[in-house]
C-alpha cells in the first residue's frame, strides 16, 4: 500500500520513556501503516533507558526520531514561497516585481541564497525623496545597465557591465549654449540632439551621456565616446521624463535594510512567532531553512492558516506527561492502559483504555481485532514492553490477558520469556557509570491532584545491591528535583523485583506525612519498605492520592 507522506502522523508516547511507551509506538505505527494510506511515524518524546536500548538493539529496531514538541511550526504554514532578488537590480525593477506578486517586501539574496537584506515599497518612496542629491546615483555605484533599463534605452558606446561611481547628473536643455560651469569631470549629462553639446560633453570627459527623445548619435560621436571610455545611452524618454525617471535605477542594494533583520527559521514554531511579530510593526519576515537559504516570506495572515501536526498518543493521557505543545497539535487517538488524567482535547478522539498491565498488550489486541499478521520484530518488543511493565508478571497490574499475550507473542518472536527478561532487567539496572540525573529520569512520571502536584520515579532492579547503588546517588538528588520542577513532592520508588517489594523514599514538606498516611508504614532510616508494592500505576499513585484527598 502506498503511503501518503504530506499527511504524516506522528505516534509518541510520555515524557521519560520506558519500555511501554516506546515499543507501543513503534508497533502501533506498524499496524496503522497496515491498514490505512497514511503515513504513520513512531517518535519518543524523550531520551530511552537502559533496558530499552537493549531491547530495539535485541530485535534490531532503530530508536524513534526525539520529538521535544509537537507545536505547529512555520514548515507547517503555506507561506508565500517566493524567489530572493540581486541586490544590483534597479529601483524600478524592485517596483514591478512588487507589482506583479502582489507584495511590499522583497528579500534580497546573493548567489548562494543567503539572505542579505529586504527592501519594501517605503525605501522606493524614499529614492524618489532624493531627487535632490545630484550625486546619488554614483554614491550608489549604479551600474549603467540598470541606467538604460530604467529609461527603455539602449547602450550604444562604452562598456555595458561598467558603474558610475563619480560625479553628478546634469541637465541640458534643447538648444543650449555649450559653457563650462555646467558639467564637471566624470558627471552624467543627460541631453538631446545637439551634436556640439554632445561633442563638448565627450571632450570634457563625461563618464556617460544619456540623449534623449530618440534621436540617433552619430558615429562620429560613438567612435568619440567608445575613445574616452564615455558610456552612450539612447532614450526613448525626453529629457524632462529621462531626468525625473533616472533615480530609479539605483541599485537596491543602497536603500535596502541590511542590519538588525528579524528573520525566522522554518523549524520556529507558531507561538514564538506570534509573540515576535506582535512586538514588531513589521509587514513581512523572511523565512530560512537548516542550511539559513532563504525560502519565503511570512505575515500574520499567514498564521491563520497554520496546518497542525496530527499526533497519536500511548501510554499516558495525563498533561503532565505529555510532549510540550500537545495542545497546539491535532491529538487524532489516546491508546492507554492508566487511570483517565488532565488530558484534555478540543474535538472527540478515539480513545482505547483498558485496565490491562501493559499497552502493549492493548496493542496485540488490536493487529488481532484487523486481522493483521504481527511481524517477528515486532512481537518481540511488544512482549519485552509487556514483560518490563508487569515486572514479568509479577506486578498487580498483570492480567491474564497480559500473560497469554505475552506467551503468545513470545512464540512468533522465538524467544524465552525469562531469559528476556533477566537481560532486560540486567540491562536496565546498571547503574553504576550513570549520573544521579539519568538514573532519575529512567522512569519518572508527574501527577496532579488538587492543589498538589508531585513527581514519582520508579526504578527497578534485581538485587538488593544495586539498590543500595541508586539509594546513594539519589538520596540528595530528589531535592533538586523538588525545586527544579517546582513540585510539592518528589518520590521514588526502589522496586525489587525478586523480593516483590519496594523501598519508598520521599521528598518535599510534606512527603513524609504523606508516605506515613498513605501505606501506614514505618520508616526505616531514610525510606519506607513497602513489601509487596510494585506497581506504581495500581498500588503507590491510587494511595498516594487517597492520602492527598484526606
Amino acid at each position: 500500500m502506498s503511503l501518503n507522506q504530506e499527511k504524516k502522523v506522528w505516534i509518541i508516547g510520555h515524557k521519560n520513556p520506558d519500555t511501554d511507551s516506546i515499543c507501543a509506538a513503534i508497533a502501533y505505527a506498524d499496524l496503522k501503516n497496515k491498514i490505512s494510506n497514511i503515513c504513520h511515524e513512531p517518535k519518543r518524546a524523550g531520551n530511552i533507558n537502559e533496558e530499552t536500548r537493549y531491547v530495539l538493539n535485541h530485535f534490531r529496531l532503530d530508536e524513534p526520531e526525539l520529538v521535544t514538541d509537537v507545536g505547529a511550526q512555520i514548515k507547517d504554514i503555506s507561506f508565500r514561497r517566493t524567489a530572493g532578488v540581486n541586490e544590483h537590480i534597479s529601483m524600478k525593477r524592485a517596483w514591478e516585481l512588487m507589482n506583479m506578486q502582489n507584495v511590499v517586501t522583497l528579500a534580497v539574496t546573493n548567489s548562494g541564497n543567503q539572505l542579505r537584506g529586504l527592501i519594501v515599497t517605503r525605501d522606493i518612496a524614499t529614492s524618489y525623496m532624493d531627487v535632490y542629491d545630484t550625486q546619488i546615483l554614483a554614491t550608489a555605484k549604479t551600474p549603467y545597465k540598470n541606467i538604460a533599463e530604467t529609461l527603455g534605452g539602449t547602450i550604444l558606446a562604452g562598456n555595458p557591465h561598467a558603474h558610475f561611481v563619480k560625479g553628478k547628473v546634469v541637465v541640458a536643455s534643447f538648444g543650449y549654449e555649450w559653457s563650462g560651469d555646467w558639467m564637471e569631470q566624470d558627471d552624467l549629462v543627460i541631453l538631446g540632439d545637439h551634436f556640439d553639446s554632445q561633442k563638448k560633453a565627450i571632450e570634457n570627459n563625461a563618464s556617460c551621456m544619456v540623449v534623449c527623445s530618440g534621436f540617433t548619435v552619430s558615429e562620429e560621436i560613438v567612435r568619440a565616446a567608445d575613445k574616452r571610455d564615455c558610456v552612450v545611452i539612447g532614450t526613448p524618454y525626453d529629457i524632462f521624463t529621462a531626468a525625473r525617471l533616472i533615480n530609479q535605477s539605483i541599485p537596491i542594494k543602497h536603500f535596502m535594510t541590511k542590519e538588525k533583520l528579524i528573520q525566522f527559521h522554518i523549524e520556529d514554531y507558531v507561538e514564538d512567532v506570534k509573540d515576535i511579530m506582535s512586538k514588531v510593526r513589521h509587514r513581512d519576515f523572511p523565512v530560512v531553512d537548516q542550511e539559513n537559504h532563504y525560502v519565503g516570506m511570512i505575515s500574520r495572515r499567514y498564521l491563520l492558516n497554520t496546518q497542525k501536526k496530527k499526533i497519536i498518543l500511548v501510554d499516558h493521557n495525563e498533561k503532565t506527561q505529555a510532549v510540550d505543545g500537545f495542545d497546539g497539535a491535532d491529538i487524532l487517538e489516546i491508546i492507554d492502559h492508566h487511570r483517565l488524567g488532565s488530558l484534555e482535547t478540543i474535538s472527540p478522539v478515539f480513545f482505547r483504555n483498558q485496565p490491562l498491565g501493559c499497552t502493549s498488550t492493548i496493542i496485540y489486541q488490536m493487529y488481532q481485532e484487523k486481522g493483521v499478521e504481527i511481524p517477528e520484530q515486532i512481537a518481540g518488543i511488544l512482549c519485552a514492553a509487556i514483560i518490563s511493565d508487569t515486572l514479568m508478571f509479577r506486578s498487580p497490574t498483570c492480567t491474564p490477558i497480559d500473560r497469554a499475550a505475552a506467551e503468545e507473542l513470545a512464540i512468533i518472536a522465538g524467544i524465552e520469556i525469562e531469559v528476556l527478561a533477566k537481560n532486560m532487567f540486567q540491562a536496565g539496572s546498571d547503574f553504576n557509570r550513570k549520573t544521579p540525573e539519568e538514573i532519575f529520569s529512567h522512569d519518572f512520571k508527574k501527577f496532579t491532584i488538587g492543589k498538589y502536584e508531585f513527581g514519582v520515579a520508579q526504578l527497578s532492579a534485581m538485587s538488593k545491591e544495586e539498590l543500595d547503588t541508586v539509594r546513594r546517588k539519589l538520596k540528595d538528588y530528589i531535592l533538586t528535583v523538588l525545586k527544579e520542577h517546582k513540585l510539592d513532592m518528589v518520590f521514588v520508588m526502589l522496586t525489587d523485583i525478586l523480593e516483590e517489594s519496594t523501598l519508598l523514599l520521599g521528598a518535599g514538606e510534606e512527603a513524609d506525612a504523606i508516605m506515613k498516611q498513605a501505606f501506614s508504614a514505618n520508616k526505616e532510616d531514610d525510606g519506607y519498605l513497602l513489601k509487596g508494592v510494585v506497581s506504581r500505576k495500581k498500588q503507590l499513585i491510587p494511595a498516594l492520592m487517597a492520602a492527598l484527598q484526606e
